[in-house]
This record gives structure tokens, C-alpha cells and sequence, in this order.
């Protein structure tokens, strides 16, 4: 099953709509609360990165027996130092986004936590590519 979305960098009430969608699909596919909670809160990170630092983007979710592929593209910025920004607390968040509850930091670290596999690949002035995949049948699932 393939799904898309448009995410919308102007609209912060909207951030989180793409994830709410697959996890109700997901839901009705039967797929184990587990997985869904991680592909949840592995997707959101994303999509309310793009809110806050890309200007918004694309989200194509690739729904298979043995896997949940989603891809992630923009034409924001570009990630200067990927390291740096998978570190906890590494934000370059403005001070607005920050008084908005946003910026702490914790979007890459946490995308990494809740997914099996998560590839990132970025240009500066160009955009950045997510792709975060999670197994349904693994162990421990």
C-alpha cells in the first residue's frame, strides 16, 4: 500500500496530520500498537521538521508484510553537519519556534530511536532526504 502527503511549511496546526492518517491505516491493517507508536513518533519528528526548518515537503509511506518505508524530501535549507544535528539538544531553532515549544533538539535523535533504519542525506541550499524504515516482523516487535 502507497501513500503520500503534502506537508505544509506555513501551517503549524496541520504538522502531524500525515502521521495521524498512517497511524490510523495501520490500525486497520492490524499492525501491532508497538509498531505503530514507533512509526508514529519516528514520523512526526519529520514532518515537524520540515514544518520548522523546510519550508514543508513531500511524505511517501511504502506499506509492505514485511516493512514500513517512509521517505521524507524538501527543498529547505540542507543539514549542514548531520552528526552534529543527530546529537540530543542540538537545535537550530529560533527563538520563536522555541517559545512555540518547539527546538529542543530532539528530532533527529528521536526519528533514529523509533526506526530500524533511518538514512539521511542532505544539501546545503538544496534540501534533505529522510528515509526511515521499520520492520514489522522483528523480534521483540
Amino acid at each position: 500500500m502507497k501513500l503520500s502527503f503534502t506537508v505544509d511549511g506555513d501551517e503549524f496546526l496541520l504538522a502531524g496530520e500525515a502521521s495521524s492518517q498512517v497511524k490510523k491505516v495501520l490500525k486497520q491493517l492490524g499492525v501491532s500498537s508497538a509498531i505503530i507508536r514507533k512509526i508514529a513518533i519516528a514520523m512526526y519528528e519529520a514532518e515537524i521538521n520540515m514544518v520548522l526548518h523546510a519550508n514543508g515537503g513531500s511524505i511517501d509511506v511504502d506499506i509492505t508484510p514485511e516493512k514500513i518505508y517512509i521517505l521524507f524530501q524538501d527543498e529547505g535549507p540542507g543539514i549542514k553537519d548531520i552528526e552534529l544535528a543527530m546529537q540530543e539538544g542540538y537545535s537550530t531553532a529560533s527563538d520563536e519556534i522555541r517559545e512555540l515549544g518547539f527546538g529542543a533538539g530532539m528530532g533527529l535523535p528521536n526519528m533514529k530511536r523509533y526506526s530500524d533504519d533511518l538514512k539521511i542525506s542532505s544539501e546545503l541550499g538544496k534540501g534533505t532526504k529522510v528515509e526511515i524504515t521499520v520492520y514489522l516482523n522483528r523480534e521483540g516487535d
